[in-house]
């Protein structure tokens, strides 16, 4: 027993000598006595948590250690194939499409798209006929698209940048350019400051779940634009809806969200109300000194988006602010469309130093996407310096808006919902039910909606065959294109959006057509509404 001690003596020094050398080179590790410490007393309170956290252990190193791939290298488990069944297997293998196959209506509504031969402008070229067309269809509302000043400068800055950034704006994607056209915006609306946004639709679809998130209240228009609808679903907020373009149901809902808070002694949260300036879905406008007063009155933020006013009402252009003489830091977040508004692309945000930072690094359009082409920046910095210099192109707008409802509000056999200072004009065919337009516009209901539906109350009572008037619609559209005036229908996406809008016609009149020309165009639009509307009766 002696000698065999005296052989194990030796070994036994060994792993003391290195179980202390361990400990040592152990201890000199930052942190490790907080390890230590948390083993101590984890082994103590529980031994049976530390046997469980050891084989954790083992199993994550064995996990780092083996394998990532388990390749049978052996071959037993695949079907061995000749050349010639390859071959066969390859001929008989058919792709499935990306999409499925148009359908008739679509296949119908693109081939009645006419084809502009040349740049697109207030009289393009069509293909099919050779001939020059007045454009009542393009968002050219201060006829600032194919502005030759504006051309040539864009021709200079793409000689000078190159066409794309090829980066996101937060890591090599902003240029000078940029940061000028945002200090341009921010001083033109009289706000803080500006952000840009490379594409149009997602500028507010990312504003608003850059600030909104689970557990906000969000009261919303039921007439708000698809975008919007899209930004609203992606906060995950709760959503309260109030009537289209009526600010008694805007201040019922506010009233009931907060005796609901009090009723349930709930938290406060951060609240927001969302709408549009003028509304792409009908043209209408909001009252928007009403609108601040109620926000301030009831605490609210406010997210308005302009995209269809900045650059169309206003003797600058400047939008609602400008037209109901309201200043812009009063809107916390006023969104709009530089590709709409100046001609050019994308979309901005304006607010203060504050809302901008934050969407800097929350707005996901703008950490995600690359910034838009120095060429289309410089094209709007351009156009804002036009509309400062130039107050007559909104007041030749103005005449030009005037001079065509004061030809269409005659039409019998048609309604129109626009706001009658509106650029954009929404006909519908005249029904004999009550009600013009979705989300409501005609007379109110006598009980009020339900704030947690999109839909209205009246809902129910819509009675018009929405394939029926977009084909009757088409048929005016291409009337009035026989005739030389270029119109559309108001295209919508057909079971995606919440709440189905009317089939209407669009017009978007511009200030680069004199009011001459304005009311030739208007009137063959007429003419061609009287001519298929006759037919239908």
């Amino acid at each position: 027993m002696d000698s065999a001690s005296a052989t194990l003596e030796p070994l036994f020094a060994f792993m003391a000598q290195s179980l202390t050398t361990l400990e040592f080179a152990f201890n000199k590790l930052p942190g490790s006595a907080v390890i230590l410490r948390y083993v101590k007393s984890s082994h103590q309170n529980d031994p049976g948590r530390t046997i469980l956290e050891i084989i954790l252990v083992i199993f994550a190193i064995r996990t780092l250690l083996q394998s990532r791939t388990r390749a049978d290298r052996t071959g037993k488990h695949f079907i061995q194939f000749s050349d010639k069944e390859v071959d066969e297997l390859v001929d008989e293998w058919t792709p499935e499409p990306l999409d499925l196959p148009l359908s008739a209506t679509e296949k119908a509504d693109l081939a009645a798209v006419p084809v502009v031969v040349g740049p697109n402008g207030p009289k393009p070229k069509l293909a099919s006929t050779g001939k020059i067309a007045i454009n009542l269809a393009s968002f050219n509302f201060t006829g600032l698209a194919g502005n030759e000043h504006i051309k040539q400068t864009a021709i200079e800055t793409l000689r000078k940048y190159g066409l794309g950034s090829c980066g996101p704006p937060g890591f090599y994607g902003t240029l000078d350019v940029h940061m000028e056209l945002e200090r341009d915006i921010a001083d033109f609306l009289g706000t803080e400051a500006s952000i840009l946004y490379s594409q149009g639709f997602s500028t507010i679809s990312s504003v608003i779940p850059a600030f909104c998130k689970r557990g906000d209240i969000i009261v919303a228009d039921r007439g708000v634009n698809f975008a919007i609808h899209k930004g609203i679903q992606i906060s995950r907020s709760t959503v309260r809806w109030f009537d289209h373009n009526d600010l008694k149901s805007l201040e019922d809902v506010l009233e009931s969200i907060e005796k609901d808070r009090k009723k349930r002694r709930g938290p406060l949260t951060r609240r927001f109300i969302i709408t549009e300036g003028i509304f792409e879905k009908d043209g209408a406008m909001i009252d928007l000194p009403k609108l601040i007063e109620i926000k301030y009155k009831h605490k609210y933020r406010l997210i308005l988006d302009e995209t269809f006013s900045f650059g169309a009402v206003g003797r600058t252009g400047r939008g609602l602010t400008e037209l109901y003489n309201v200043p812009a830091e009063k809107v916390d977040m006023l969104v709009g469309s530089v590709a709409i508004g100046l001609c050019a692309g994308g979309g901005f945000c304006a607010g203060s130093q504050t809302v901008v930072d934050h969407q800097r690094i929350n707005g996901t359009s703008f950490v995600f996407s690359a910034s838009m082409p120095a060429l289309l920046s410089v094209s709007a910095s351009e156009g804002i310096n036009i509309l400062r210099s130039s107050p007559s192109i909104l007041s030749t707008l103005q005449e030009n808006v005037r001079a065509a409802r004061a030809i269409l509000d005659r039409v019998d056999c048609i309604s129109i919902p626009s706001h009658p200072a509106s650029p954009i004009i929404h006909i519908h065919i005249r029904s004999p039910s009550s009600s013009t337009l979705h989300p409501a516009s005609a007379a109110l209901s006598p009980k009020p909606s339900n704030p947690s539906s999109p839909l209205p109350r009246e809902a129910a009572t819509w009675d018009w065959d929405i394939e029926s008037e977009e084909r009757v619609l088409q048929d005016v559209v291409e009337e009035a294109l026989a005739q030389g005036v270029m119109i559309t229908r108001a295209k919508r996406l057909r079971g995606q959006e919440t709440v189905e809008a009317r089939p209407s016609i669009r017009l978007a009149l511009t200030s680069a057509l004199t009011k001459k020309e304005t009311e030739k165009a208007v009137t063959v639009v007429k003419s061609a509404l009287t001519k298929v509307l006759a037919k239908r009766r």
